[in-house]
C-alpha cells in the first residue's frame, strides 16, 4: 500500500492501529496521519522495541490491510 493510500484512509485504519497498538494515544495517530516512519517511532518509543522490529511490525501491517 502506498502512502497516499494509507494517508486518504487514515481515520478508519487508526482504530485497526489501536486495536494492534494499544499503547498508541489517538495523539500519537493525530500526529502520525499515515506516516510510516513516525509510527515507527512511536512504536520504538511505547514498546521499546528495536527500530528494525518496529519496522518489521508496520510492514507486516500495512501488508495485512492491502489483503483485506
Amino acid at each position: 500500500m502506498n502512502q497516499d493510500t494509507i494517508q486518504g484512509q487514515w481515520k478508519q485504519l487508526s482504530g485497526q492501529i489501536k486495536q494492534h497498538w494499544g499503547k498508541l494515544t489517538d495523539d500519537d495517530l493525530r500526529v502520525a496521519q499515515g506516516n510510516s516512519e513516525y509510527l515507527s517511532g512511536k512504536l520504538q518509543e511505547r514498546y521499546g522495541m528495536a527500530r528494525d522490529e518496529a519496522d518489521k511490525q508496520v510492514k507486516a501491517f500495512e501488508k495485512e490491510i492491502r489483503h483485506h
